[in-house]
């Protein structure tokens, strides 16, 4: 006969507990990725109608096949916790009606993103920004710079993951990050925009590209930090 105990051994309470608690957290994963790739990729081509400064009638996303058997309650979940605080959430000022959009990350074009410009010399222009990327990266960024790839920007975080209240702009799995002279890039007319969840954010050259003499520094994550040669 299977034995339980009030630690939540097999069977018991706790355990069941831990069980629904992480498949509520699983779910929410899910929502999150699938939410981003609408509003960053995809609300176009899934018929969704998406407005110039990038929000989306949640109502309509809600009734997307892919969004049926979530709810308000879940996505406002999903906005609250998310700890990169990746999407913003409103009242449409006339009707009322939620809309929702990504705060970053888009591939599709969003003419009005309410980005903040950075200004030489400003009280908000950091010395350095750092972007978060993988040592298998390396050998093509040292040489051709950082790309936006098929993204409208290039993100940088105001420093490493946990550092200086820092939620956002690289992936916590990084094991590599490329520090950028930003008063450098500034200097030769390269823009730089604040995001609404602190992301800095610039398209870079007309190639959109943030080239090597840009680099102030690179450093090795894991497993033991470590200073590279840009050279």
């Amino acid at each position: 006969m299977a034995q339980y105990s009030d630690r939540g051994g097999r069977g018991g309470r706790e355990g069941r507990g831990k069980r629904g608690n992480r498949g509520v957290e699983d779910r929410d994963v899910r929502l999150s990725k699938s939410i981003s790739y609408a509003l960053r990729h995809g609300a176009e081509q899934m018929g969704l109608t998406v407005s110039s400064d990038g929000f989306v009638f949640l109502e309509e996303l809600l009734a997307h096949s892919q969004f049926r058997s979530y709810s308000l309650e879940d996505v406002e979940r999903v906005v609250a916790t998310n700890d990169k605080k990746r999407f913003k959430l409103r009242p449409h000022p006339e009707d009322g009606r939620f809309q929702i959009r990504a705060n970053q990350g888009h591939s599709m074009q969003v003419v009005d993103l309410e980005l903040k410009p950075v200004l030489a010399g400003s009280s908000d222009c950091p010395t350095e920004a750092v972007h978060g990327s993988y040592l298998r990266n390396w050998s093509s960024i040292q040489q051709q710079g950082l790309s936006r790839m098929n993204r409208t920007h290039i993100h940088l975080a105001r420093g490493l993951p946990g550092q200086d209240g820092v939620v956002s702009g690289m992936r916590k799995d990084c094991d590599l990050a490329v520090y950028i002279d930003v008063p450098k890039a500034l200097a030769d007319g390269i823009e730089f925009f604040w995001s609404d969840n602190g992301v800095l954010l610039t398209a870079g050259n007309a190639e959109g590209k943030l080239l090597p003499k840009y680099f102030s520094r690179a450093i090795r994550l894991r497993p033991t930090r470590s200073i590279l040669s840009l050279q």
